[in-house]
């Protein structure tokens, strides 16, 4: 008896697969929001307190024309670049020591588990009487933010490797330097990512704080100085270049994640 051929699926046509693009539906999702704003605007009635989303664009245009806005950008991502190496160079390490080493563990856990909960911006007057204003500041706090998640997931990281790869390497003879290099950092490397995206969040959130008080420039301390000047629409257009950078970033980090890690595709971790 002769099978029937199954018929050849449908094409989807390339206007519907670009409605249902990642890019499409984040542009519906921005569309979403600026009419909230605009709605927002439209009832309270006062555009010093809240300025239209157009006043708002407007003043973007006009700080980018002068450059105030990749000046204070460009300096706010340096410290928060330089944040980031320290933080991870101090916590990476650290985290697969602590993994590989419950004794490690026992002693520098209460420790982490005691600073965690304190929040960044609370170290800021300490920080201020130590460090002054400044750069080092806002580097301090964001190194500080950034520490406990690159720390706790890269320990993760390395506590759900599978036990099995562990034994079959020591059992070929595998000397601890090679099995740490191939086998336990690939596999725990798709969780450090995923703490390194929720250590850059964390950094990019306090570094406004750190700035607002702490710094003569960068985005906090465009924000606090032209809120001083009741310079509203400045002050959002801020705060929408804060949330456009960090964005544009966590979209290059997971890009990175996934060149990186390629085998956790599937898995939810990327």
């Amino acid at each position: 008896m002769s099978s029937v051929p199954l018929p050849a699926p449908i094409a989807m046509p390339a206007w519907r697969r670009a409605l249902q693009s990642r890019g499409f539906i984040a542009l519906r999702s921005f569309a979403i929001f600026g009419a909230l704003w605009w709605a927002a605007h439209t009832w309270n009635a006062n555009p010093l307190q809240l300025p239209s989303p157009l006043r708002v664009a407007d003043a973007i245009w006009e700080l980018m024309k002068s450059g105030e806005i990749l000046e204070h950008a460009t300096i706010s991502t340096s410290r928060l670049a330089i944040a980031l190496v320290i933080a991870t160079l101090l916590a990476v390490p650290l985290g697969f020591a602590m993994g590989l080493s419950r004794t490690l563990d026992a002693y520098v856990d209460p420790l982490v588990e005691l600073l965690r909960p304190i929040s960044g911006i609370a170290w800021i007057p300490l920080g201020l009487f130590i460090f002054g204003i400044g750069d080092t500041l806002p580097v301090f706090i964001m190194v500080y933010v950034a520490f406990f998640p690159l720390l706790l997931n890269t320990v993760a990281g390395v506590r759900q490797v599978d036990p099995k790869l562990v034994a079959a390497a020591r059992t070929m003879g595998i000397h601890p330097r090679a099995l740490l290099r191939h086998v336990i950092v690939p596999a725990a490397l798709p969780t450090v990512m995923v703490g390194f995206r929720l250590a850059f969040a964390g950094a990019w959130a306090a570094i406004v704080a750190a700035e607002l008080i702490g710094a003569p420039s960068g985005l906090g301390f465009a924000i606090e100085w032209n809120r001083q000047l009741l310079m509203t629409a400045k002050v959002f257009a801020f705060i929408v270049v804060i949330g456009v950078v960090g964005y544009l970033c966590d979209v290059l980090l997971r890009a990175l994640q996934r060149r990186l890690t390629p085998w956790s595709e599937g898995t939810g971790l990327a």
